[in-house]
């Protein structure tokens, strides 16, 4: 069986064990008969379709040669080992990129299998997809030019702020806007590298986007002493990776293989790799784990009874 990834063998081989038992009905037919959804579509085509991001450091952005990378991507090279095992052949990844404003689409139309980037899990986007356990907490806060008299979200009152289209940020900024009645002028890009554009060029006061995604852009920025991120947490925003709805078998994957990646320590492996060393490009983002995040990781890691 090939493996996709760097996993370590001794972790693969109990990935392997703990994902092939669980996803499957325990009826003596053979494997391709019993799989649906997804798991079907993978053991027909001998493919997979992961979405990916083009500029969310460090979760899933390009690398110099044009690659899909980052923490996000490494634990979706997990699922798809999982997913192999599950439908017991090799699987050919699809790289699909995505949008903030087109990533769900993507999924509940069938063009991603598995979309892998900086996606907040909340109830309104449950009505669509579903979700992974949470890998990651972030937030909305703000980045500005140093030296800008923006200090906090009541500062942005008549000011022009980036965000990026379809995230859950423009929503948050859009209701603090009205909430606070600070005319906010809401300058909506494509994509978070946009965003960033639009305040280094001028033409954005600020950009409001999730606090680590905003010390990603920074850390990879030539001129990263110019900026800096301010203010308090505007949101709260736990990531996941989607996944269809209603695809119980996949569900089943994902769930226990994010409980196998946390009790063997690959999750909090993979967080050190991407967010406390050097990325590919040589910067860092030195960001600890969060107190949150160690708590759902310790519970993640318990075996449902």
């Amino acid at each position: 069986m090939k493996r996709i990834g760097t996993l370590p063998s001794a972790f693969a081989a109990l990935l392997a064990a703990v994902v092939l038992a669980a996803a499957l009905p325990a009826a003596p037919a053979r494997a391709q008969e019993q799989l649906t959804g997804t798991l079907a579509k993978a053991r027909e085509s001998g493919t997979i379709a992961i979405g990916y991001r083009e500029s969310s450091v460090p979760f899933s952005y390009l690398n110099a040669r044009g690659e899909p990378i980052g923490y996000s991507i490494e634990l979706c090279r997990a699922l798809v080992t999982a997913i192999e095992d599950a439908v017991n052949r090799s699987l050919t990844i699809r790289w699909v990129p995505v949008t903030s404003d087109s990533r769900i689409d993507a999924v509940v139309n069938g063009q991603v299998d598995l979309e892998c980037g900086s996606t907040t899990n909340n109830l309104e986007r449950q009505k669509r997809v579903s979700f992974s356990p949470t890998m990651f907490v972030s937030g909305t806060k703000v980045l500005v030019k140093k030296g800008s008299p923006i200090k906090s979200f009541r500062d942005l009152a008549n000011r022009k702020v980036a965000v990026t289209a379809g995230t859950t940020n423009e929503k948050t900024l859009r209701d603090l806007s009205q909430k606070f009645k600070l005319n906010i002028d809401l300058q909506v890009a494509r994509d978070h590298a946009e965003s960033f554009g639009l305040v280094k060029s001028g033409q954005a006061d600020a950009f409001a986007t999730d606090d680590v995604l905003l010390y990603g852009l920074i850390a990879k920025d030539a001129a990263k002493a110019d900026y800096e991120v301010v203010g308090d947490f505007l949101s709260y925003d736990p990531y996941g990776i989607m996944y269809r709805k209603g695809d119980a078998q996949l569900n089943k994957v994902v769930v226990d293989t994010f409980q196998v990646l946390a009790e063997d320590g690959e999750i909090e492996r993979q967080y050190k790799r991407w967010f406390l060393r050097k990325l590919p490009s040589g910067e860092s983002i030195n960001l600890p784990m969060s107190a949150q995040l160690e708590t759902i990781i310790q519970t993640m890691s318990v075996k449902a009874e």
